[in-house]
């Protein structure tokens, strides 16, 4: 994973059920499955840095997503290296997936969009989640990245 601008979605894996509170948003019920994350990076140190500072335990809490990793494991990073901001785009798309069930307004607080994190209850597969955002994406870890 390079340095560079682009956008990235955390595929995150539960396995018990909790209430997490989430700052000023509130709270969200968070169950045994799979989640992803979008999110974008086009400061300084691209989407090495913001997937580095995702996958560090410890931090201080800045975005709804620091909240869920204090429960969640990254098992997986998915990202694309594109100039152009998919972050809304892959968004819209997972939200209109039958396959996922949006956590609406988490990760959204700027924008529109109806969420940035998504449920699902089986594993996704990088191939299914390409398809679904109509991008190709390559895959990286957190084990590589800190």
């Amino acid at each position: 994973m390079k340095a560079s601008h682009g956008t990235y979605a955390l595929l995150l894996q539960t396995t018990k059920s909790k209430l997490v509170n989430v700052g000023r948003w509130g709270s969200i019920n968070v169950e045994p499955g799979f989640y992803i994350y979008i999110g974008s990076a086009f400061g300084p140190g691209g989407v090495r840095a913001r997937v580095a500072r995702h996958c560090r335990a410890g931090k201080a809490k800045h975005w709804h997503i620091d909240y869920l990793r204090e429960t969640a494991t990254i098992e997986s990073v998915w990202y694309s290296h594109s100039q152009t901001r998919l972050e809304h785009r892959w968004a819209g798309a997972l939200a209109n997936w039958s396959r996922s069930e949006p956590v609406e307004g988490f990760g959204c607080s700027d924008c529109n969009c109806v969420a940035h994190l998504f449920y699902f209850k089986q594993a996704l597969t990088r191939a299914g989640f390409a398809k679904a955002v109509d991008c190709p994406v390559k895959a990286y870890s957190c084990e590589a990245i800190v």
